[in-house]
């Protein structure tokens, strides 16, 4: 496969799926959880009746306070972010000593320990509360088939992926003991893993894998697609964000090789960027367009604030238009594009996916055009410059005939109008039978539907 435009099949077939939906509307629950609701909410009570306690009606100008104090905060990160020289330390000095200022603040009328107190209580609050909302979830994981074991397996290695956990965890040689083709990668002349796979293929294998980052994986993978090969994925890269969602041990890739001769298959969703796959996500906008600096790879930090401040005002870079069945996000600063959509109930939510077979494509947009919007993000999952939508296809435009894509970590320019699609069940993976399984899928913070659990009897 390669990079293209418009419109194009998926790998496999099949009909897109509605997304998963979870709450506590319809759903009994337990009376553990409504007696955690309830001392959720008793906890925020007491929180509230501290500060009223301690400051009176002083505590309403201390809210005002704080609030102001955070809002300012985020404009002047805003401006840190999009002016250059002079402008940009002001701001960044603003937004340093700011918090300070509201904290000497709350010292000086003898009331710091009232407000830090009321904070740990409400963290306490919302901890025991999301307890309650999400004590019997389990992750949505999709169903596993039994698997026997392949004849033919070939495996891709990349010595250098993790800080070098092929070599480390001596994966090549286990895998070879275990009867796999293994094509170690030469970091000193790259090489083409479509193509490699391909040629495995045509020369019988009845298994493809790698060990290596989430780009290389997204390649071979689309091979195993079409195919219609099962696909092995060994957790030897640096994040391993595709690994994570599949549930398999990322501290000991050496545990993936498990599945060629005790493993399971599960059946999952791609994402499609024109006719080239991804596993995990596909970005446009500011990232996207710093990535493609020539300068980017030997100084990140110095790249990044050289160029955001022009990219973030629209004065460089492509003006992107995206489209999501009858919902349009105009002019975005940055949008991602996920094979299923991303958790945003805790903040390590943006690296999580709670199901890989949900058969739509998750997207997040963000629009931020001055202070005061940047301001506005502190309501979260409300805040007007965010957008999160799911489809089972998205197109962005572009007024520039190419777009800069960041697709699995990979920088690419690609002919504009882009479509992404999901392919939904198109990959068959191959895990072992035995691993960590998929982190728990934490949910929202939602005080409205903890009050209606706490009322439930």
């Amino acid at each position: 496969m390669g990079p293209g435009h418009g419109r194009c099949d998926a790998p496999v077939g099949g009909s897109p799926k509605p997304a998963g939906t979870s709450g506590t509307a319809g759903r009994p629950r337990s009376a553990a959880q409504r007696w955690a609701a309830r001392l959720a909410l008793l906890v925020a009570a007491a929180a509230i009746a501290l500060l009223l306690a301690s400051a009176g009606v002083r505590s309403l100008a201390l809210l005002g306070v704080g609030a102001a104090g955070l809002a300012v905060t985020a404009a002047a990160l805003w401006w840190a972010l999009s002016r250059h020289g002079l402008a940009r330390a002001l701001a960044a000095a603003l937004a340093a000593l700011l918090p300070l200022a509201v904290l000497g603040s709350y010292a000086t009328v003898g009331l710091l320990w009232a407000v830090l107190a009321t904070l740990a209580l409400w963290v306490v609050a919302a901890l025991i509360g999301r307890a309650a909302l999400g004590a019997d979830r389990t992750p949505a994981a999709p169903r596993q088939h039994p698997a026997a074991p392949p004849t033919a397996p070939f495996l891709i290695m990349n010595p250098r992926s993790g800080g070098g956990k092929v070599g480390r965890f001596d994966l090549v040689a286990k895998a070879r003991a275990l009867g796999a083709e293994v094509a170690v990668l030469d970091p000193a002349h790259p090489q083409d893993v479509a193509e490699l796979a391909r040629g495995a293929v045509a020369r019988g294998a009845d298994l493809l894998g790698v060990a290596g980052g989430d780009g290389t994986q997204a390649l071979v993978a689309g091979v195993a697609a079409r195919h219609g090969l099962p696909f092995l994925v060994i957790s030897a890269g640096t994040r391993n964000h595709f690994a994570m969602d599949l549930g398999l041990d990322r501290d000991d890739p050496s545990t993936c090789l498990d599945a060629l001769t005790d493993g399971v298959e599960l059946r999952i969703d791609l994402g499609l960027i024109g006719e080239r796959v991804f596993v995990n996500n596909a970005s446009f906008g500011v990232y996207a367009a710093v990535v493609q600096s020539p300068a980017y790879r030997d100084d990140k930090v110095h790249t990044i604030l050289r160029e955001l401040p022009d990219l973030l005002t629209h004065q460089v870079g492509p003006r992107l238009t995206v489209s999501a069945g009858d919902s349009v996000i105009d002019a975005p600063q940055g949008v991602l594009i996920s094979n299923n959509p991303y958790q945003l109930g805790d903040a390590a939510g943006l690296g999580r996916r709670a199901r890989l077979d949900s058969g739509v494509l998750g997207v997040i947009g963000i629009k931020v055009d001055n202070a005061a919007q940047a301001a506005g993000l502190l309501r979260g999952g409300h805040a007007r410059g965010l957008t999160l939508l799911t489809n089972s296809e998205v197109v962005v435009d572009s007024d520039a005939p190419d777009v800069p894509v960041g697709v699995d970590g990979e920088a690419l320019q690609l002919p504009s109008p882009v479509t992404c699609r999901i392919a939904p069940g198109a990959l068959r993976v191959r895990v072992p039978r035995e691993r960590p399984g998929v982190p728990e899928a934490k949910p929202r913070m939602d005080w409205r539907e903890l009050g209606r659990l706490a009322l439930q009897k």
